[in-house]
């Protein structure tokens, strides 16, 4: 399995801006690296967040078929799974070269993945897997699941801490260039919230453009990255730099 870890592969989060490329953002050689992995012909699947958001679900299939071909990846087509299908299409994952985990809120996501059963059958998924946001944040073997709604930074009964994919042993928190000085519940989301987590945890946070690469059996971030940990945060990659870090 080769797997992409990305805050937002493609816009800017919280921005309304238009972008100076079409497709896959290529920043940091991510599309380039897709291209070197990809297959002719792939089949594709994007893993909704919502499972029963279908109108959303819906555009978003189509706006990342678009995204795919504007690219340049040969691709024979991009199915949907999300409420509608989920235990048929997840019995099919070996039909596929390349699955998406979209973005969405964590939690939901991950119980949509447990009642699919997509833990188990992702272990037999030898393609490519690209989490975006909250489906990179699932991706790890215990997910980080920073608290994100109202009230859930204060509740007694909201998990933190759940059961993931187990694709990695890296937790990734995506879109820091907007989150950084979100404010949660009456305290400061990273400084006050996250921070305090992170003892006895490791956080690698990064903006959109950059994204954590795992492939035969190295672990890399590309692109800008910090590391929270113990209650304190430093930057660790820089933008156009490559980090092994497992």
């Amino acid at each position: 399995m080769i797997l992409y870890l990305t805050s937002s592969p493609t816009g800017s989060y919280r921005s309304d801006g238009p972008e100076d490329y079409r497709g896959f953002n290529p920043a940091n050689d991510m599309v380039k690296n897709l291209r070197e992995d990809w297959v002719d012909h792939a089949r594709c699947l994007i893993i909704a967040a919502d499972p029963d958001a279908y109108m959303q679900n819906d555009e978003m299939r189509f706006y990342f078929e678009k995204v795919l071909k504007e690219t340049g990846l040969d691709i024979s087509g991009l199915d949907l799974c999300d409420g509608r299908n989920g235990v048929e299409t997840a019995d099919r994952l070996s039909d596929y070269d390349m699955i998406i985990l979209g973005g969405g809120h964590v939690p939901t996501q991950n119980a949509f993945f447990r009642k699919i059963g997509l833990m188990e059958r992702m272990k037999e998924f030898h393609g490519i897997v690209m989490g975006i946001s909250a489906g990179s944040m699932n991706c790890a073997e215990v997910v980080y699941a920073q608290p994100e709604l109202p009230g859930e930074s204060i509740s007694d009964a909201y998990q933190r801490y759940i059961e993931g994919l187990g694709l990695t042993q890296c937790n990734v928190l995506p879109h820091y260039q907007a989150v950084k000085d979100d404010m949660l519940d009456g305290r400061r989301l990273m400084e006050d919230i996250t921070y305090s987590d992170s003892v006895g945890h490791k956080f690698y946070t990064i903006p959109d453009g950059s994204y954590l690469l795992q492939k035969n059996g190295i672990t890399e971030l590309h692109g800008e990255a910090y590391l929270i940990a113990e209650g304190q945060i430093r930057q660790i990659c820089k933008e156009g730099e490559v980090l092994q870090i497992l």
